[in-house]
């Protein structure tokens, strides 16, 4: 009969296990993982991981919920670093998501590019994400209330977001070139971005069109 485990066991069995996977499913998708697979890697019995998670999708979900924490908590250091400096907030801010994706690209690609099987079953992976969304709009959010940028806040932090994203993903995949390279597209996307915001710039309005003379 296995012995009971102290929290700071169960934890630090956890969090290996989690490191584990998280190269795993980067690189194999969760289908392509079994929970075995984990076991053998960890040297572990196959039915350890079952002790700590019910399947694989509780353990995406944890996954997924540590890397939007660490995510939040780089952009809430940015913010806190800058404070009370709006454009220094937007800017710095922007910069750690750069940071972060570069630095840890297998959890970047589980938090935005693989799908959650029935989120709502999983509190902590809603809470986390949800933590790193607020933390994605507020910055955005703060320049349209102070009238830095015009428009609507949450459809600019899409906009923001999905330029953002985008570059990061083929800069990842290697489909973006050595020159320019990629800071250099990135800087030029945003300075577009935010020249566009700040003017409040509306798509222009097609033209009427023509009567046919009678």
């Amino acid at each position: 009969m296995p012995r009971n485990l102290s929290k700071a066991e169960v934890d630090a069995f956890r969090a290996r296990l989690c490191a584990v996977a998280q190269k795993r499913f980067a690189k194999q998708g969760i289908d392509g993982v079994s929970m075995r697979q984990l076991a053998d890697a960890l040297g572990c019995s196959p039915m350890t991981p079952y002790r700590y998670f019910r399947n694989k999708e509780e353990i995406l979900a944890a996954v997924r919920a540590a890397a939007f924490d660490r995510f939040a908590s780089a952009l809430e250091e940015a913010a806190r670093k800058t404070q009370g400096d709006l454009r220094a907030g937007g800017l710095a801010m922007g910069e750690a998501y750069i940071r972060f994706a570069l630095g840890d690209p297998e959890a970047y690609r589980l938090m935005f590019d693989m799908a959650q099987p029935h989120p709502d079953r999983y509190p902590d992976l809603v809470r986390a994400s949800a933590r790193a969304r607020h933390m994605m709009s507020a910055a955005l959010a703060a320049l349209v209330e102070a009238g830095i940028f015009v428009g609507d806040a949450k459809l600019l932090g899409y906009v923001f977001w999905a330029t953002m994203h985008g570059l990061v993903v083929l800069h990842l995949a290697g489909k973006l070139p050595e020159e320019p390279d990629f800071r250099t597209i990135q800087q030029e996307a945003m300075r577009l971005l935010v020249a566009g915001a700040r003017a409040g710039a509306a798509p222009p309005s097609r033209p009427a069109p023509r009567e046919d003379a009678s």
